[in-house]
């Protein structure tokens, strides 16, 4: 009897380790895990802070493209929650109808100017680059199934400038026929704040996620244009 009570207990106890050190190896295996190591996001664009003069030119689907690589460690004590950090690039376009932006213009102040009556641009946008290095804490609901996770994260990102230029394509007199359907496009940074800094945030599940970034800093140089900010709402694809 004493020697099948000594069986039994050597096999719970066996069996007890053996949970134990299967609990520790998937734990370790959780934690040497990066999530959403690659971010693609799509967002419509928009300027706040603009004046009234130019958001009533705003036109179209105003629009922006992120790309970041990601790397995040969890922490060891609750793997759901982490801090993940990355490089990319993001990138916004803003639409305007019958407003041109002057941006290789020699002025103290940005010439934004109105061609309701004039030549005008049947498309006519800015568009910028930046090179970024996002950071995020991170929370997911199920850091062993990542692709079935509620997901959550809050960060900021940090960015200079690549590139800011105008484009205007199909120049058309004021009644609307068409002048020439040259590309017009202009590149320089003259006028811009070529750092930022912008909150973001975004929630989802599994491999996809809203998102909404606002920047910190203004877009513009201090005194050349009103203080804009630009604001990005939109779709998150991560994974792998």
């Amino acid at each position: 009897m004493r020697k099948l009570s000594a069986v039994v207990l050597l096999v719970l106890f066996s069996f007890s380790a053996f949970s134990q050190s299967a609990k520790e190896a998937k734990k370790k295996e959780i934690l040497s895990r990066s999530g959403d190591h690659l971010m693609f996001q799509m967002s419509y664009d928009s300027w706040l802070g603009a004046p009234d003069s130019v958001k009533s030119h705003i036109k179209g689907f105003s629009r922006g493209v992120n790309v970041y690589v990601m790397y995040d460690q969890k922490f060891k004590g609750d793997p759901r929650f982490s801090i993940a950090g990355g490089i990319g690039v993001g990138t916004s376009s803003i639409f305007f109808k019958k407003m041109t932006v002057d941006i290789h213009s020699k002025e103290s102040k940005l010439p934004f100017i109105e061609t309701d009556s004039a030549d005008n641009y049947k498309k006519f946008k800015i568009a910028t680059a930046f090179l970024e290095v996002p950071i995020e804490f991170r929370f997911s609901s199920n850091p062993a199934v990542p692709n079935k996770a509620v997901k959550v994260a809050l960060g900021v990102k940090l960015g200079t400038m690549l590139n800011a230029h105008t484009k205007g394509k199909t120049l058309r007199d004021a009644n609307g026929k068409t002048i020439s359907n040259a590309i017009d496009k202009v590149s320089t940074r003259s006028y811009f704040n070529t750092t930022r800094i912008a909150a973001t945030a975004r929630i989802g599940y599994g491999n996809f996620s809203l998102f909404g970034s606002y920047n910190l800093s203004a877009m513009f140089k201090s005194g050349v244009a009103a203080d804009v900010k630009l604001l990005q709402v939109g779709l998150t694809i991560s994974g792998l």
